[in-house]
């Protein structure tokens, strides 16, 4: 009679391991998916700032075409009778320039707005990528408990596996919902 209860409770310990040894094969996959992505979004949000930063560049250029054009206008309206197509000419200019301003300041805008959604992707896609490490961590104890309970075939150290193991599994639902 006992050794059919013994029988039935290292079954029940073949199951649950194998349970658990999917669950953290599964973690691992989702983890390494997820800093994957996270790497991408980080390496993507790097170009969108280098993007901002070469329209702060020419934008920054147009100013000071635009301000010298200013002071050159200036200049030439101090004097005498200055020709009225000269003039013109510069007020083109300007604002041809003060144009081109505004337009690097509006994409700046959307460009600094890309990079910053991608960044904060970035720090969830982290969280997820830990919360699936953790997972991997406990489900990998567990399997080791489980282990050790077979070879010593000592049901309290296979209960403390699935107590690890659960907890294992929790973080691998989190780090699917990513409630906390």
């Amino acid at each position: 009679m006992t050794e059919e209860k013994r029988e039935k409770w290292l079954n029940l310990l073949a199951l649950t391991t194998v349970i658990l040894a999917v669950g953290a094969t599964l973690s691992n996959f989702k983890g390494s998916s997820f800093s994957t992505r996270s790497v991408l979004a980080q390496s993507q949000a790097a170009e969108e700032w280098n993007y901002y930063q070469a329209k702060s560049i020419k934008g920054y250029l147009y100013e000071i075409q635009r301000d010298e054009l200013q002071m050159e206008l200036t200049a030439l309206q101090a004097q005498s009778q200055p020709p009225q197509a000269q003039l013109d000419e510069y007020q083109q200019k300007i604002a041809f320039y003060s144009e081109k301003i505004q337009t690097y300041d509006e994409e700046k805008k959307t460009i600094q707005q890309n990079a910053m959604t991608l960044e904060s992707n970035r720090d969830d896609y982290r969280k997820h990528s830990g919360r699936f490490g953790t997972a991997v961590m406990f489900l990998q104890i567990a399997i080791l408990l489980s282990s050790i309970a077979a070879l010593l075939k000592n049901k309290a150290v296979w209960v403390m596996g699935l107590l690890t193991g659960l907890g294992g599994m929790f973080f691998f639902v989190e780090g699917f919902l990513g409630l906390l």
